[in-house]
């Protein structure tokens, strides 16, 4: 487990609808249960704060942890399909980025990596693709990523699906830019790793959606599931293209893994919270509460949720 990309799963899901803050100390304690000890975790913010992720702000001798304006792009980035109730219509036209100018391997090998972590899929060396992703967000995201350098060898455009007759198909295009098989397998796992826990909860007889036993322990393990299930769920998605139905394979297991992350995560979410309510602290000693409008993540009466086996 990569203890920066926990702790940024963390701040996206948990602490930005609580103000988007924490104390140091109030940080450890959360993690300590995961085995993450207090060296571990200070070394881990202060490379954040280096990469631009987080900054912090003295409140006399304690000092508190939130997002950069950058890393809050990031994660509103990613909030917006982890918490999306289906993936978006596509318009039938694909988004390519080009790479025109000269750039040493180094430099390539970076601008992939930092590419397939947004979906994009690579046909060539010199091409990526994706259907749907906003692009002048994705030049922001690789400014924020530390790869401003590489913006003048790549050209960003939109184009037509590939339909016309005697050419090459959508399907191939799909085929030639992405490894699926390799995606299915870690979605396959995740609802592997997730749906004995989920049964576990149903089978306590006919809970509603939020109600979990009280208790400091029951309320740990709420909080910690619940973060590990984000965070397994976010990595997934930074990696999927988002296809539209009609070019995935039968029997994708995307769809399933969404359902069942929803209502796990909405069984979680009260115990989570409590848990919060006992150990979030910042700086000035205060829990700050939850804001209302973070309540309808993952709603209720998602009709995706309600569908779930």
């Amino acid at each position: 487990m990569h203890a920066g990309s926990l702790i940024i799963s963390l701040f996206g899901d948990l602490l930005v609808p609580r103000g988007g803050r924490v104390w140091l100390g109030s940080l450890i304690h959360l993690l300590a249960p995961l085995g993450l000890n207090e060296r571990l975790v200070r070394t881990t913010v202060f490379r954040l704060v280096r990469e631009q992720w987080l900054r912090s702000e003295a409140l006399g001798r304690r000092s508190d942890y939130l997002l950069t304006p950058a890393g809050q792009r990031r994660c509103a980035d990613a909030a917006r399909q982890i918490y999306a109730a289906h993936a978006p219509e596509w318009d039938r036209r694909w988004r390519l980025i080009l790479v025109f100018g000269q750039l040493a391997q180094k430099e390539r090998d970076a601008l992939r990596r930092a590419l397939f972590w947004r979906g994009f899929g690579a046909v060539g060396g010199e091409c990526f693709v994706h259907p749907g992703a906003d692009l002048a967000g994705t030049c922001d995201a690789l400014i924020a990523d530390g790869l401003a350098q590489l913006l003048g060898a790549v050209v960003p455009f939109l184009a037509a699906d590939a339909s016309l007759a005697g050419t090459a198909s959508n399907a191939d295009l799909v085929a030639r830019a992405w490894d699926l098989r390799e995606l299915a397998e870690a979605y396959a796992d995740f609802v592997g790793a997730y749906a004995p826990l989920l049964a576990q909860l149903r089978g306590q007889g006919e809970l509603a959606i939020d109600e979990v036993g009280e208790g400091d322990e029951n309320d740990q393990d709420a909080f910690l599931i619940r973060l590990l299930l984000i965070h397994d769920y976010r990595r997934l998605l930074l990696r999927d293209p988002q296809l539209p139905g009609v070019l995935l394979p039968a029997g994708w297991p995307g769809q399933p893994a969404r359902a069942l992350c929803k209502e796990l995560y909405r069984r979680l979410l009260t115990p989570s919270e409590r848990h919060l309510d006992r150990l979030l602290s910042t700086a000035d000693g205060r829990c700050p509460a939850r804001h209302a409008r973070f309540h309808s993540r993952f709603a209720v009466d998602d009709p995706l949720l309600l569908a779930a086996p």
